[in-house]
This record gives structure tokens, sequence and C-alpha cells, in this order.
């Protein structure tokens, strides 16, 4: 017998009961845990009951699906008795195999409804906090996302510092307060604590980081006979528009590593002191990531972590300065955090809440419908690209075209009417192309007090014009995505509307912005400069012509990493794009100052904002966009992509360049992928690799050397085609492989 069903979740939560559900017709996924090659779920049947004993005694008194043949096992819709808010529920589901044989029930999960149709909102998707009673304690939760939790971790080191004060080491940063256990005190004893990101060379908390590296200092007052604390921080209020605040039941956080106490004259040991870290729901056993080479290995971790700690108030934000979402770093930590772990909700409602709470540059809005699409090919589920549909249009900036389709922010179209359609309620709506931005090719100089100065900035010099090279590249992408998600939805008017005006922009773009003797693209129309960003994006967004791809490879090696951390993911996606896989290698594990080695060597343990403080003088410690290499090292260097929705279908194209070896577990709404592979460039490329049940996949593998290869999976030769100078195999069913190309 094989085993149950696991992973299940509601409307894509995986512990839905630390949260409330809103949608009176929630979703059912799961996934098939059967290691048989050629597993596949051939029928499926639910049952859900008002109360587990019901359950667990087969009496469904809410619904009973039966035996229904499909194979689908994710995002099943509800189909039962109704309903009803503010209750408790419980359901199991149970499988058919290829074989027409029948599994064993999953285990029961439960599940909280909340207020169906919920009024008062402030934005349509809000997801509020609830007080939610479960037996005899109230509990606080969100609405239809993973509630977050304060965890205690324990400290590193606790030694005296030279200075004579306690200093406490955390394995790494979180946003956190800290706890301690105090025996002794008296009344009126008061102790100063200093928590921080950055240390000293001896050993103190840095009381003076710089930029925007979190420091916090606190004078804390003792009583006799009380010996357990917790450090209260002031409630923190950032001046930005979308700023977040934390409500009042739970204690104020701040990011840091290190922990150092004046003032105190008795002991304190290891098992006295915590940081109590607030961090949204993350399972480390997901993702799993080695390789044979020591500095990727970091910069995995390093990225992992972030993307664990930073989304602590349930919704992805700048962390210490802001606390405010922007659309491109959601992004980028959208995809990113796909990578490490089963988790969709908080990137969705990250996404709800930036098309009602927008940021200001022109390409940031630009990044809404690429959030939509990433969240439909990894779930599956249609049903946010419905609800926000006519939303999804008004972001691309559709009114902002011209006659032959190319969009401006300066012609005069941004009327106070179009601000309204998008939902932005400022004055400085413009292009960005890349942040700090610095001085144009075409201006000298920047003047100011002390004579004449150039600012370099993050944008290669970018010339910024009336028809911006990053901004239509940017139209485009959302063009070809509307395209499919109007398909999706039968919008058949709309489907054919933007592929003939994604077909338009095309023409005019590469008519009008690329430089016919250089192969390159000019950063506008009517200028003369070609910036690293104007390439990158028409390479990753299919813009540009594979003709061109070999001199595009050579230009991109000869700027290095001209671009910020946010640009990063773009520069990776076009190197791989036009085969410069060694290069792209060289970057990740670069130990430059524009590396993510470099933000490991100055001390942060999650990634920085800019790659070193010199680049962007309010620097942060704790900025998600950074955390790309995650998303790189799992979609190009494995090269495990959704080809179908919901990984129904999987893309395994490894591009490893000259990395010996590396292995990675990763996780996918249909269930984990597992691969390793060992590299000789020259003479063999081998992979083990395990394709979970009721997904299939395609492989395209590393071509060792000129000369016709062999192919064997197994121990079996097998027969192969070339695609993209690739070894390619389709329609692999799910199991178990060893494949060797020589």
């Amino acid at each position: 017998m094989k085993p149950e069903p696991g992973q299940l979740m509601v409307d894509l939560l995986s512990a839905p009961e630390e949260a409330v559900i809103t949608n009176p017709n929630p979703s059912f996924s799961w996934v098939i845990n059967d290691p048989r090659q050629g597993a596949r779920q051939t029928a499926w049947q639910i049952m859900l009951s008002a109360s587990k004993e019901n359950l667990e005694n087969n009496i469904p008194d809410c619904w009973n699906s039966g035996k229904i043949p499909s194979d689908q096992s994710v995002n099943i819709p509800y189909s039962g008795k109704e309903l009803q808010p503010l209750n408790t529920y419980w359901w199991k589901v149970r499988t058919w195999d290829s074989n027409n044989k029948e599994g064993k029930w999953s285990k029961p999960q439960k599940f909280y409804t909340g207020e169906f149709n919920p009024s008062g909102l402030k934005w349509p998707g809000e997801s509020r906090w609830v007080n939610r009673t479960d037996g005899t304690l109230p509990e606080y939760v969100f609405e239809d996302r993973h509630a977050i939790r304060y965890h205690d971790i324990p400290p590193v080191s606790v030694v005296k510092n030279p200075a004579g004060n306690f200093f406490i080491t955390f394995g790494k940063a979180a946003f956190a307060t800290l706890k301690l256990t105090l025996e002794g005190a008296d009344d009126n004893d008061t102790i100063l604590i200093h928590l921080g990101e950055k240390l000293t060379d001896d050993q103190q908390v840095d009381k003076q980081p710089g930029g925007s590296i979190s420091y916090r200092k606190v004078v804390m007052g003792l009583k006799k006979g009380v010996s357990d604390y917790m450090v209260e921080l002031p409630r923190q209020y950032s001046r930005y528009p979308n700023s977040q605040v934390l409500p009042e039941h739970m204690p104020e956080v701040a990011s840091f590593r290190y922990a150092e106490i004046e003032g105190w004259n008795g002991d304190i040991k290891p098992a006295q002191v915590k940081q109590h870290a607030l961090l949204y729901r993350f399972d480390d056993k997901a993702s799993y990531f080695k390789s044979s080479d020591n500095n990727l290995n970091q910069v995995w971790d390093l990225c992992k972590h972030t993307l664990k700690v930073t989304p602590f108030m349930g919704l992805y934000l700048d962390g210490t300065r802001e606390r405010m979402p922007y659309e491109a770093d959601a992004y980028i930590q959208q995809i990113s955090h796909y990578c490490v772990d089963r988790e969709f909700a908080v990137q969705r409602y990250s996404t709800a809440f930036l098309i009602f709470n927008p940021s200001w540059p022109t390409e940031w809005y630009l990044h809404i419908v690429l959030m939509a699409w990433a969240d439909y090919m990894v779930t599956g589920d249609p049903r946010e690209l419905e609800k926000y549909y006519e939303e999804l249009k008004k972001k691309t900036l559709l009114a902002l075209a011209r006659e032959d389709g190319l969009i401006s922010t300066r012609t005069g179209l941004v009327t106070e009417e179009f601000l309204q359609s998008i939902h932005y309620n400022g004055d400085s709506f413009r292009d960005i192309v890349d942040w700090p931005q610095g001085t144009p090719a075409n201006e000298e100089v920047s003047r100011s007090g002390f004579g004449s100065v150039r600012i370099e900035g993050e944008t290669d010099r970018y010339v910024f014009s009336d028809i911006n090279t990053v901004v239509n590249a940017f139209h485009y992408r959302n063009l070809v995505f509307m395209n499919k998600i109007a398909s999706i939805l039968g919008k058949a008017e709309d489907e054919i509307f933007f592929r003939e005006r994604a077909d338009l922009v095309k023409k005019s773009f590469n008519e009008k912005l690329l430089d016919k003797n250089t192969g390159l693209y000019l950063d506008g129309e009517g200028v003369n400069h070609s910036a690293l960003h104007a390439n990158i994006f028409p390479v990753a967004f299919g813009l540009a012509s594979r003709e061109n791809y070999s001199q595009l490879g050579e230009f991109f090696k000869s700027k290095g990493m001209a671009c910020s951390p946010y640009g990063a993911p773009y520069l990776f996606d076009a190197l791989y794009e036009v085969g410069e896989q060694d290069y792209a290698l060289e970057l990740l594990r670069s130990e430059s100052d524009r590396s993510w080695m470099n933000m490991i060597r100055f001390g942060t343990t999650i990634t920085s904002e800019a790659w070193d403080i010199k680049y962007k003088k309010n620097l942060g410690w704790n900025h998600a966009w950074g955390a790309s290499p995650v998303y790189v090292i799992t979609r190009k260097i494995f090269g495990i992509e959704p080809l179908e929705p919901a990984f129904k279908k999987i893309l395994i194209k490894p591009q490893p360049g000259k990395l010996k070896d590396a292995e990675i577990k990763s996780p996918t709404i249909m269930g984990t992928i597992y691969a390793k592979f060992e590299n000789d460039p020259k003479k063999a490329f081998q992979l083990k690799l395990v394709i979970p049940a009721n997904t299939t996949a395609k492989l395209m593998l590393p071509r060792p050397h000129e000369k016709n290869c062999t192919l064997k999976i197994n121990g079996k030769t097998a027969e192969y085609r070339m695609e993209e100078n690739f070894v390619t195999i389709d329609n692999v069913e799910a199991g178990k492989y060893d494949i060797k190309v020589d």
C-alpha cells in the first residue's frame, strides 16, 4: 500500500489552523507520496466534517465528494454543504493510483472560517488581525495568511568584553527583542541594553554603525524578586506612506545579531538570554543546497536565512528603515521565496496589497503583472488572476502608449485621472531603472558646493529620455503575460488585443531602440549610450534576437556587476539566456566589493540593500531584494522551472558552467524535486534526479563535448534529441533516475 497523501493545504495555506479563511468556497491541495516510477493519481475523494470525530468515523456531514476520476491534486474547489462563518472544520483525502488501486486516507487537517464578505476593509483583499478563541485561550491570527509568531533563539556565546559588559552573540540577525533571566536584582536597579547588527573590533555593539544599519539602546529598570524580563522597544512608526506598524498586542522588534548588557553586576549564562524573534511560518527542511564551491554554499545560506526572517510582519517589506512594501523588492523576494519553502500565501497577499497601495517608480508598477503570473505558474490557481484582472490591465500602463505601442511617462499622459486609476496618490511617479541613480552619461558632472563631482550610482550612467528602453522592456513583458492571462480566463478579445499589442511593441522596440551597428540596445530613443540595464532587460524578457547574443554576452562581461542587487536577478537571467553560465558563476561566487561574499565579509547575516555602504550611504543590512542567488541557483544552475502551472510539467535544464558538483532539494506545490549532479565539462555530466509523483519533466542536459553523446538512464542507453545544444528528453515520468551524458 502506498503512503497516504501529505502536505495538505486549504486555500494554499499549509497550516490553515494558524489562520481564519474568509472564502466560503476554499480550495484543497495535497501531495502524492508515492515513490514508484511513473506514479500518478487517477482519482480522488475528499471528506469534510464539522467535527474531527465524525471525520475519523467517515461521517462527512459537510461534503463527501465520492470518487472523482481526475489527476488534479491542487486547487480542488469546495463543493459541499454551505460552510458557516466563524466555524471549525476538518477534512481528509485519499487517492487512486494508475492501477486504480485505492490508497489510504490522509491525516485529518483542521481549518477555521472567519467572516465571509467582511466589511470595513481598507482595500479589497485586506487581511486583518482576528482575535480567535480556540478552547480557553484567545489567539491573534491573520485572515487568509499564516500568523506571525515569536520564537526563542539561544545565543552562540555570552562573554565579558574589554569594556566589562556582557556581550552576547546570536548565530544570525533576526527581527526580535531580548528576553533575560536575571537573579538578585534590587528595586531601582537599571541596566543599559544595546542591540545591533554590527560589532566593533573590541566585541562591542557598534553604537554608530552608519547608514541604516540597525542599532537600539534601551534603559531597563529592574525589580527585586522579579527574574524574567523582556526588553520593551519603542513602537516604530515610519514616515513613509505605506509603512506597517505592529499591533499593540505584539512586542516591538528590531533587527539585531548582537546584544551588550551594561551595568549588571551578577552573572549571565547562555541559558539566561534569548533572542525573542518574530517570524512568519517557515519550513527550514523544505529546501537544501550544497556544492563543491564553498562561496556558493555561503551565499545560499545567507539568502535562505534572509527569506526566512524578512517577512516578519506577514508581508514583504523593507525591514529597518521604512517597513514599506515595494513592488520590485516584493517580486524578487517572491520568486526567491518559492525556491526555499512551500509557501504561497505571503507572496499572494503582498501582490494584493501593492495593487492598491503602490510605491512610486514606473517600473515598480510594471512588476505587478509579473508577480501575478509568477503566482499562477507555481500554484496553478487562477482565482487571483480573475479577481484582479481589471487592475492588472491598468498596471501594464497601456494608457501611456503612443501610436507605435511604446510608452512614456514624459509626454503629458501622466494625468491625475491616470494616477488615480493605478491608485497612486503621491507626486513622484517617474522612471527609475535602478537605485541609487547617479550621473547620466550625457551629463559630465553634477554641481555641488564642493565643486564638480560625479555621482556614480547604480544605473551604469543610464541616459533617461522620453522613450525609456527599460520601461518599455517591462511593458512588453506585461503584454506577453496579459495575453496568457486573458487566454486562461477565456477573454478572447483581450487575448487577441494583447498578442497584437505585444507584437507591435516588439517591432517598434527593435526598430527604434536597437543600434544595428553594435547589436546593443540604447538607453532610449534618440540616445547614443548603451547602459547594462538597457540590454539585460530586453534579453531577459524575450525582445532580443539570438543573432545578437554573442555581442550581448561580451558586452555583459565587459560591464561586470554594474547594477544594484535589484538588477542582479535580471542580469543573471540574461547571462544564462545568452549562454554565459561560466561568467554567471564567477559573479555569484565573486569576492569583489560588489558581491554577496562582500556582504558576508562586512558582517551581515541578512542580505544588504546595496553592495556596500560606499555605494549607498543609507545602506540597510536587512533587504530581501538581495536574496536572488537562491533563485539563480534553483532556476538557472539546476534549471528547475514550471513548464506548466503548478509544476504539473517541470523543466530541468542545468547550466552548471564550471561548477563540479552540487545537490539541491527544491519544494513545489506538487512535492519535492531532488537533483544532484557531477559535472566534468569536457567528459561527462551525471545527474541523480527525483521527480515528484503526478508530474512529468522535460530534461535538457548539458552537452559535455562536441562529439556525439551517449545518454544512459538508469544504466540503459536512451534516445534523445538536441535542442539549443542541450541533450533533451521529453515526458519523463515521476520517479528516481540516474542519468549520464558522455
